[in-house]
C-alpha cells in the first residue's frame, strides 16, 4: 500500500503568494518549494508582515531593518522570486486583528494569486514551540483569503478598486497533518539553501545555528521521505474549491 503524499498539483496554477511574520521565515525549507515554482513558470511574490527589526539583540532596530529586508531581497532572487513587499508592523508585538486581515487580503486582492502559502499557528511544530509572531501571521493568512473574496469585508478595498478575489488554494508549512508537497531535490534545493544563506548577519547573530546546508537538507530530507523523493516541502492544502467532506 503506497502512503506517501501526493504532489501538489500545479495545473493552472500562475501565481502564489507567500505570506509570513518575518525576513527568514521562508527559508528554512519552504523556499526550496518556491525555487521550483518558479522555474516552471509561475509567479511568485513575497508579503512580509514586518521589517525583522528586533531579531538582532546587537543592532538597533532601523538598521536591523535596513539590513534584514536587503538579506531578504537577496534570498528572494536566490529563488526566482521578483517582488517582496514589507510591512511596518511591530517586529515581536506582531497583533491578530482587524489591521492585519485587511493588510494582508488587500495584498490578495492586487496580486489575485491562485495560492496563498503562510506558515502555521499551531502552538507546538516540529517539536518546537511556535513564535507568538507566526501564530497571529499564520491565523491572520487564514482569514484574509476568505476576507479577500468577501465583498461586503473591508467595503473600502472595493472603493480603492481593489475587487474581491478568491484564491483556490491555502497553503500552511510545517503542519503536522500534512497533504501534499514539492519534489525540491536538486536545483530547487540548493537555490533554498542560497537563500537561507543571504541572512548573514541574522545567522551571525546566532552561534547555536544549525549551517544552512545541513538544516535545509536535513528538513528537505524528512519531509521528501513522506513524498518518497530526495528531498521534499510538505504542507497541509486546502482546497476552497472542493466539495466539503461527507
Amino acid at each position: 500500500m503506497d502512503d506517501k503524499l501526493p504532489l501538489w498539483p500545479t495545473d493552472g496554477i500562475e501565481r502564489v503568494l507567500c505570506v509570513v511574520a518575518h525576513p527568514d521565515d521562508m527559508e528554512y525549507g519552504a523556499s526550496a518549494a518556491v525555487a521550483a515554482w518558479t522555474a516552471a513558470g509561475i509567479e511568485v511574490r513575497y508579503l512580509l508582515l514586518t521589517r525583522g527589526e528586533a531579531g538582532i539583540d546587537t543592532m538597533q532596530p532601523d538598521t536591523c531593518a535596513s539590513a534584514r529586508m536587503e538579506e531578504q531581497r537577496t534570498g528572494c532572487r536566490a529563488v526566482g522570486v521578483e517582488r517582496v513587499d514589507f510591512l511596518e508592523h511591530p517586529d515581536g508585538m506582531l497583533v491578530y486583528g482587524l489591521d492585519l486581515r485587511r493588510d494582508i487580503a488587500r495584498a490578495i486582492r492586487e496580486f489575485r494569486p491562485d495560492a496563498v502559502l503562510t506558515g502555521t499557528w499551531q502552538v507546538e511544530f516540529m517539536g518546537m514551540l511556535n513564535q507568538a509572531d507566526h501564530r497571529a501571521a499564520g491565523m491572520a493568512t487564514l482569514d484574509a483569503v476568505r476576507d479577500a473574496g468577501n465583498r461586503w469585508v473591508f467595503p473600502e478595498l472595493a472603493d480603492a478598486g481593489l475587487e474581491p478575489h478568491s484564491p483556490r488554494w491555502l497553503l500552511v508549512t510545517a503542519d503536522d497533518r500534512p497533504t501534499h508537497g514539492v519534489d525540491v531535490t536538486g536545483a530547487p534545493v540548493e537555490a533554498g539553501i542560497a537563500s537561507l544563506e543571504a541572512h548573514k548577519a541574522y545567522l551571525a547573530a546566532l552561534p547555536w545555528h544549525p549551517a544552512p546546508r545541513d538544516l535545509v537538507e536535513w528538513i528537505t530530507t524528512a519531509q521528501g521521505n513522506a513524498l518518497g523523493v530526495p528531498n521534499g516541502v510538505a504542507f497541509r492544502a486546502w482546497d476552497f474549491q472542493a466539495p466539503p467532506p461527507m
